[in-house]
């Protein structure tokens, strides 16, 4: 097995969810391999929204690398950034990176490509949504990509970082999240939702409405065990 390495705390609530999900199927799965080694980088979010709210890519880039090389230094053979947003710069730093990187966007393309999707809307970060950078390769793959409404977004941001980044689920959060969902089905026809953000399936926590809701963070970390035991 390789050591994993996760770029994490991005936020917090998010990278515990990553270390759950690849031990828990470490333990139900691959038993006979025992646990795999990791090493986490828990990073501060305060800084990584200081670069995104002044866009500044270079230095958001300088500070990921910063990070990649750390813990890479301890031992990791391969990295992963725990959450979507910081995946703007992800073929900047992965050209740069010592290690392999393996990408949340790329890898939630290709599980929407093997499910047969074809219209698939989007709910994530301010600049997730608003920004090209998550929906080129699902474009480039004949896949369309729907985003809310300007307020919609503004409502979904503001919630993840008042509420759910700090682990604070409420019901009428999720309920209107739910609302912002159904009206991209009834108005755009999507046949599917991206949890874009991996703190929205701490909500979110099952698909409704009859159409897949797609776990980036799930989807990620088969992607983080599957490269971590191949030969």
């Amino acid at each position: 097995m390789k050591t994993i390495g996760l770029i994490g705390g991005l936020g917090p609530e998010s990278t515990v969810d990553y270390y759950k999900e690849i031990i828990s199927v470490f333990n139900s799965e691959y038993a006979d391999l025992a646990y795999p080694e990791i090493i986490v980088y828990s990073a501060n979010i305060n800084e990584l929204m200081q670069f995104v709210e002044a866009k500044n890519w270079p230095e958001l880039s300088k500070w990921l690398l910063k990070k990649i090389f750390s813990i890479h230094r301890a031992g990791a053979e391969f990295a992963a950034i725990a959450s979507n947003t910081p995946h703007i710069v992800f073929d900047e730093i992965k050209s740069k990176s010592p290690i392999p990187l393996l990408s949340i966007v790329e890898t939630t393309c290709n599980k929407a490509q093997n499910m047969g999707l074809k219209n698939v809307g989007l709910m994530g970060t301010k600049l997730t949504m608003e920004t090209e950078f998550y929906k080129k390769p699902f474009i480039s793959a004949g896949i369309s990509v729907v985003v809310p409404s300007g307020e919609d977004q503004q409502f979904i941001h503001n919630k993840l970082f008042s509420e759910i980044e700090l682990g604070i689920f409420k019901e009428s959060t999720k309920e209107e999240l739910l609302t912002i969902a159904k009206k991209m089905i009834d108005e755009h026809g999507i046949d599917s939702l991206i949890l874009g953000c991996t703190e929205l399936p701490l909500i979110l926590t099952e698909s409704q409405f009859g159409v897949p809701f797609l776990n980036t963070t799930e989807i990620h970390c088969e992607n983080i065990i599957n490269f971590c035991i191949e030969e």
